[in-house]
């Protein structure tokens, strides 16, 4: 079965930085292209990052261009997100997500909390 667990979330001040995790089983991540998406309280889900099967295309949200930075390691089978200056409007439940066999897998989602 597909499964993907996020976690590395937490409550971080302005400016600081967090690195979300998520681990995949029951597909390889290289062979697909991945997602983080977040959602934050009385807003729509937002597309943040995305990597291709190659590995080496990354797409961003404008909103976090040039602050997160989104990877994965094959042999531990794990989607990444580093954010780097993080913001209070970067507040959100954040989930991974893959794509296999036109169906869209997603995690639990962890929460990230960005305040002074």
């Amino acid at each position: 079965d597909v499964r993907l667990v996020e976690s590395g979330g937490g409550l971080v001040r302005p400016g600081g930085s967090l690195r979300l995790s998520c681990v995949a089983s029951g597909f390889a991540v290289s062979n697909y292209a991945m997602r983080w998406l977040r959602e934050a309280e009385g807003k729509d889900l937002e597309w943040v990052s995305g990597i291709n099967p190659d590995g080496h295309t990354e797409i961003y949200a404008d909103s976090v261009k040039g602050r997160f930075t989104i990877s994965r390691d094959n042999t531990e089978n794990t989607l990444y997100l580093q954010m780097d200056t993080l913001k209070i409007e970067d507040t959100a439940m954040y989930y991974c997500t893959a794509r296999i066999g036109g169906a869209e897998y997603r995690g639990q989602g962890t929460q990230v909390t960005v305040s002074s």
